[in-house]
């Protein structure tokens, strides 16, 4: 008796609304990790970098072609992530994770939209990144250099089993050198360095060179290595996220093999590095040109995907 032959793996990108690619992608499909990075509501058209000479960003004289209109207000954003997101719950597998990452002018009101579709008891935590790009001479007075990324569950009892990969290299950092000259005094056969606390009567090793979880607050990955024309994971696309965010983010909350989603993929950064990790992706864009640029990101990758319609 012969096996089966296996399904292929298949990975889809479709130039249409989430919505509507959520209604239009193959019914048994299921996302196990959501990572979305919608319009911030700055006011304004974005453009991209396309040519020489152009210029990538809020919408000026120097101006490349539109990439997508930013124009709404935190209340209209709101509005229009809030059935979009209903949407994306109904495709997340049991135990999956959402992203969703905005800055200062609707992640507040976006909190109180989650904790309402999802449950409160679905909120996982936030991540404030710190890209290092932000003007420190706001004349306001204070100045906002930082974004939010807000991370839930499927549904609050799911929390507890929802993946994440603490022990992953990309979710650890070095020990404070004072930590590691007053606690670090042991060393094994290997001459690995180490300090051992009893907890509760058990006793627990930790080793240096293995690092500490990381925190909340991620200042190590700079928004311009992905922004600047002179690497080569720049495209031109305005706000591209960096692929170190994209691979720290994916090595925490999947497997190989998972769904990685991202229905507002802008430039694809989300999709090429899932690929690369060896995890499934869906993505889409309702803007023509962050398709385009997605998918010529992922054929020069050689990166198989299908074109949902």
């Amino acid at each position: 008796m012969s096996e089966e032959t296996p399904a292929p793996v298949e990975n889809w990108l479709g130039e249409m609304d989430a919505l509507e690619l959520c209604q239009r992608l193959p019914a048994a499909l299921r996302f196990d990790l959501v990572y979305l990075d919608p319009p911030y509501g700055v006011g304004t058209t974005m453009t991209a970098r396309l040519g020489r000479g152009q210029a990538r960003g809020r919408q000026n004289a120097q101006s490349g072609p539109a990439a997508y209109e930013d124009r709404d207000d935190g209340e209209a954003l709101i509005s229009l992530l809030t059935p979009r997101l209903a949407a994306i719950r109904e495709r997340m597998a049991p135990a999956a994770t959402l992203y969703l990452h905005l800055d200062h002018r609707a992640v507040h009101e976006a909190k109180v939209a989650c904790d309402r579709l999802f449950g409160r008891g679905a909120f996982l935590g936030e991540v404030i990144w710190s890209p290092g790009n932000g003007s420190r001479g706001a004349r306001s007075g204070f100045s906002v250099t930082h974004q939010t990324i807000l991370l839930y569950a499927r549904r609050p009892e799911e929390r507890k089993s929802v993946v994440y990969r603490a022990d992953d290299p990309m979710l650890r950092e070095s020990y404070a050198e004072t930590s590691l000259a007053m606690h670090f005094t042991h060393e094994d056969a290997d001459g690995r360095r180490f300090r051992e606390r009893v907890i509760a009567g058990k006793s627990y090793r930790y080793y240096a060179d293995a690092g500490r979880r990381l925190g909340s607050v991620w200042t190590d990955i700079s928004a311009m290595v992905a922004n600047t024309p002179l690497r080569k994971e720049g495209t031109g696309y305005p706000t591209q996220k960096p692929e170190k965010l994209l691979e720290r983010i994916i090595r925490a909350s999947s497997h190989e093999g998972m769904v990685v989603a991202d229905l507002m993929c802008g430039s694809g950064t989300t999709l090429a590095v899932a690929a690369r990790l060896g995890r499934r992706f869906a993505g889409g864009d309702r803007s023509e040109l962050a398709v385009a640029v997605t998918e010529k990101r992922l054929l020069a990758m050689k990166a198989s995907f299908r074109r949902v319609g």
